[in-house]
């Protein structure tokens, strides 16, 4: 888990009064960025964040059919021809005979779509996050508030499951003290 300053239930529920609630990710600068050349575009890494999946080829040689990616994904052939229907997928690159052919870099925003499932983020979010990605830099801003407003609903969904969390561990310990307790007057 990522280190933060505060509990993730503590942030939801300072978001819940009406607090204004900041987190920052610990930011590792890349060995480029350090370079006596290095750029003003200097890359940053979340390394909070999960590492990237190991394509099963490199870069170049990454042309996947759809039965590739649905063994590689999980997610089925139809599934992957409705993201593209209602917009979640950018246009996947065809064969010369009208196959589709994904790329690593679609593999990438399956496995971040798949997050966003994750997060319970609705579809109609999802392709509208997809489209402002393509619009391009100019939706950053954009881009980050849908983020952040579905970080909030997870951190709300989180608080909540640990307060289911402590209700099943009080009944877990309640039933177990209840046993040992009907063992000890069986055992007189």
């Amino acid at each position: 888990m990522c280190p933060t300053l505060f509990s993730p239930v503590a942030l939801a529920w300072s978001a819940l009064q009406g607090h204004s609630v900041e987190v920052m990710t610990v930011m590792q600068t890349t060995a480029e960025t350090l370079a006596p050349n290095a750029t003003s575009n200097a890359t940053r890494t979340d390394i909070c964040s999960a590492p990237p999946r190991r394509h099963p080829r490199p870069d170049g040689q990454d042309r996947y059919t759809i039965s590739e990616v649905v063994a590689f994904t999980g997610l089925t052939a139809h599934t992957l021809r409705w993201y593209e229907r209602i917009g979640l997928m950018s246009h996947i690159d065809r064969s010369h005979t009208g196959q589709r052919r994904y790329s690593n870099r679609d593999l990438d925003w399956l496995d971040f779509v798949g997050k966003l499932r994750l997060t319970g983020m609705p579809v109609a979010d999802m392709v509208r996050y997809a489209e402002l990605v393509r619009e391009g830099e100019s939706t950053y801003l954009d881009r980050r508030e849908l983020l952040e407003s579905t970080r909030r609903d997870v951190l709300t969904r989180i608080a909540e499951l640990q307060d289911t969390l402590a209700v099943l561990d009080r009944k877990i310990s309640f039933y177990g003290d209840a046993g040992r307790t009907r063992e000890g007057e069986r055992n007189r």
